[in-house]
């Protein structure tokens, strides 16, 4: 089944926001202390994933370039209005809004290179190992994340679903048509600038910034397309 790493993965999600609902009486300062300590965390993960690239110039161009994008779409303000609609429709999350805990965990749950190569490793290979050891990290992650921000972690399993379920649905062709080589290097670029924000949304949780992090989105899509370019212009010039 195609699409069975995704659906354990948003399962997690839940489950963890589940348990993570319980603890909600954890002392404040307990909770701050919980929150800046996933922050650094984050950081570091992102910073190991940045330092991966194998040209920087890509990865530069695309965080420009997609931030220009994201600012001019207004990303971050459409995640923020979906998490208000959602908060209007339920009500406050108790110990923390609804929009902040969608929105924060929604980017961290998707950014990154396990979301796209468990994805495509389920679409191409049917091995979703890669995703079942996010579901578990990602599961772990939202029990935190909902001591600290609210049950609107939960509403952030039905963007994971939709973004991994597309990508492993497209993974089932995308090998009859893109050479491996091509898949390695965007990866690889992708993983790299996907680390960037990772790091931005560690900044975020430490209270050190407030980064439009969703605003920087486009530059996956930036790294696509200039991925694309070299490949196709190294090959044309062999």
């Amino acid at each position: 089944m195609v699409l069975l790493g995704t659906i354990v993965n948003g399962i997690c999600i839940v489950i963890g926001t589940m348990i993570g609902k319980f603890l909600n009486r954890i002392p404040e300062r307990m909770k701050t202390t919980a929150m800046h300590g996933i922050g650094l965390v984050v950081m570091v993960l992102g910073l190991q994933m940045g330092f991966k690239s194998g040209n920087f110039l890509i990865v530069i161009l695309s965080i420009v370039i997609g931030a220009v994008l994201g600012e001019w779409w207004g990303l971050e303000d459409k995640l923020n209005s979906l998490g208000l609609w959602l908060e209007k429709r339920i009500g406050t999350s108790g110990n923390g809004s609804i929009a902040q805990g969608f929105v924060t965990a929604t980017l961290i749950f998707v950014i990154g290179a396990m979301a796209i190569i468990g994805a495509l490793d389920s679409g191409i290979r049917g091995d979703h190992q890669v995703l079942y050891t996010k579901a578990i990290i990602d599961g772990f992650t939202a029990l935190i994340l909902t001591t600290t921000l609210g049950i609107g972690v939960v509403f952030s399993a039905i963007p994971v679903i939709l973004y991994q379920g597309v990508i492993a649905l497209f993974a089932t062709q995308i090998d009859k048509f893109l050479p491996a080589e091509l898949m390695d290097m965007f990866i690889k670029e992708m993983t790299a600038t996907g680390g960037i924000m990772i790091f931005a949304i560690g900044l975020n949780l430490t209270g050190i910034t407030k980064i439009r992090v969703a605003n920087l989105l486009p530059g996956i899509l930036v790294v696509a397309i200039i991925v694309c370019i070299i490949y196709f212009y190294q090959q044309s010039i062999v």
